[in-house]
């Protein structure tokens, strides 16, 4: 496994991280807590030590799994969990909408208590706005400014380490703006959809970030599956996952598939040995400023694919080239539905 400098922090992250959504909800993932609690104990042990949470994961319940599995070992993991959307008088909504947010100091109090008791820790070492809009970040809003005080304050009382962004939820381009306040204006890294087939967010965020000394951290590095190499126009996704819920009808839903897959088969000369989601992986993993890769973890044979990336051919220079160049040909497609499905 190899650590990375979250830049604009004192962390030292796994260039791969485990995303606790994925074992603590039943969005899509794996349903079962004894072995969502297996799956995080392996990652630990397999060199995993960035697990990112969100207090909106089942209404705390991931974060609460995530103490069962790893409380004895919480001093050697870097905790990272997300605040805003008010959980307390909001239940949760289906197909992952979203709830209100509450940005006021004394929400985001209530909710790092909230978090602190669930995950049984005194501090959180990365604290992230869940899905912030722009005028919760920018400087000079009232809302923002009050609030980054209070991080700040929050920062000197140890109660959290760092803190900084996790832009969404689905793929959109006024991200863009979102991304490069919390780099630029904040000095917070921020974390975005970004994959080898998705960078629009990338594109634009990761020189700022390069240029500012600020991290990134990318989720969805495999494009809502299509990457991970399971995927075939026969593929169906059970009833509660919600890519069903972003993909409205069979129509939209094999187009989208179509499109990508076809891209897929045009990596495989690429590939000299490795599993495609490897290459995902290692594509994301390209600039200096991305510090840590977060895949959908739901099986011991992806958890050991993606914690044994020194095990295969490291990505080249000219290989990376190669990739960008049939990216900014699309291809060679005329359609591109990449982007219609989040995580």
């Amino acid at each position: 496994m190899e650590y990375r400098k979250l830049l604009g922090t004192d962390l030292t992250v796994s260039s791969v991280g485990f995303g606790v959504w994925t074992v603590g909800t039943t969005w899509w993932g794996v349903k079962d807590e004894a072995m969502g609690k297996r799956l995080l104990r392996q990652a630990y042990e397999q060199g995993v030590t960035f697990f990112d949470n969100g207090d909106t994961y089942a209404s705390g319940r991931a974060e609460e799994m995530q103490r069962e599995a790893l409380g004895d070992v919480r001093d050697e993991l870097v905790v990272a969990t997300k605040f805003g959307y008010d959980i307390y008088n909001n239940p949760e909504r289906p197909g992952q909408q979203e709830r209100p947010h509450d940005w006021t100091p004394a929400y985001v109090r209530k909710a790092l208590e909230g978090s602190l008791k669930r995950l049984g820790t005194d501090r959180i070492d990365y604290y992230q706005m869940h899905n912030p809009r722009l005028e919760a970040i920018q400087k000079g809003s009232a809302v923002a400014d009050d609030l980054f005080a209070e991080l700040e304050t929050l920062k000197s009382e140890g109660l959290i380490r760092a803190y900084g962004t996790a832009l969404g939820p689905a793929l959109n381009e006024r991200q863009t703006l979102e991304g490069i306040a919390s780099v630029r204006e904040r000095r917070a890294p921020t974390q975005i959809i970004y994959n080898l087939l998705e960078q629009l967010l990338g594109a634009p965020i990761l020189p700022v970030a390069e240029q500012e000394g600020v991290g990134v951290l990318a989720r969805v590095p495999h494009a809502s599956g299509l990457l991970e190499g399971y995927m075939d126009m026969n593929t169906t996704f059970e009833p509660g996952d919600h890519r069903n819920w972003r993909m409205t009808t069979n129509e939209k839903r094999k187009a989208w598939m179509e499109d990508g897959l076809k891209k897929v088969e045009l990596l495989q000369p690429l590939l000299n040995g490795r599993h495609i989601s490897q290459l995902a992986l290692q594509f994301a993993l390209h600039s200096r400023a991305m510090a840590s890769v977060i895949p959908n973890i739901y099986d011991e044979a992806g958890l050991k694919r993606y914690t044994s990336l020194d095990s295969v051919a490291p990505l080249t220079e000219q290989e990376y080239s190669q990739i960008q160049a049939l990216y900014a040909e699309n291809f060679g497609l005329t359609t591109n539905l990449i982007g219609e499905v989040v995580r």
